[in-house]
């Protein structure tokens, strides 16, 4: 009885392992059927057939096969946050909340007008990659020339500065190049795919 176990094991295990024995190895630098090298990106894996298919198991029934567009893993559209990184990045950031869509920078100063200075606040309304999903509001302060009855210096933190009314227009154009440039990063990404 003990000796029939052993054979019927070692059988068993003939079996499987028989299996093996006409699988062609797989080499990571190497083309699949291939003994020629190829250079390939690691970031693309190769496709393969899988027992569940292309799509794989759909275990909570979204039914969804990608994510939302521009989604990245942030909780707004990763393009327009990308582009609007990308477009105010000569200013100082203060503060920029990826899951809130917030972005706001200090106050810059112009180096050709030392007496102004900008800030901008940039809010992503949207995971969607559209011209109503992102709002942008620009601050503008003048320090009074000494012909304005002011000292033409700062006095303190923020002191001598004098708020100034901003043309929506300016918003908009930002808006806008934000939005040109949301664009551009979508169509690289589908061109990548």
């Amino acid at each position: 009885m003990r000796r029939t176990r052993a054979v019927c094991a070692v059988l068993a295990a003939a079996v499987l392992l028989s299996a093996c024995e006409y699988a062609n190895p797989v080499y990571a630098d190497r083309a699949p059927g291939s003994n020629r090298s190829v250079i390939r990106d690691l970031s693309k894996p190769y496709e393969r057939d899988t027992v569940f298919g292309p799509d794989g198991v759909d275990l909570f029934g979204s039914g969804d096969d990608r994510p939302a567009e521009g989604g990245g893993g942030i909780g707004v559209n990763s393009f327009l946050w990308r582009a609007s990184l990308d477009t105010i990045a000569f200013m100082p950031l203060t503060s920029a909340d990826p899951f809130g869509g917030v972005i706001i920078t200090d106050w810059y100063t112009p180096p050709e007008s030392p007496d102004e200075r900008f800030k901008v606040n940039v809010y992503i309304l949207a995971r969607a990659l559209r011209a109503d999903g992102i709002e942008v509001s620009v601050f503008k302060q003048r320090r009074p020339l000494p012909a304005d009855g002011g000292t033409g210096t700062s006095t303190g933190a923020g002191g001598g500065w004098t708020d100034i009314p901003v043309e929506e227009a300016v918003g908009t154009e930002l808006e806008d190049t934000i939005l040109t440039r949301a664009r551009q990063l979508r169509m690289a990404a589908l061109r990548d795919r």
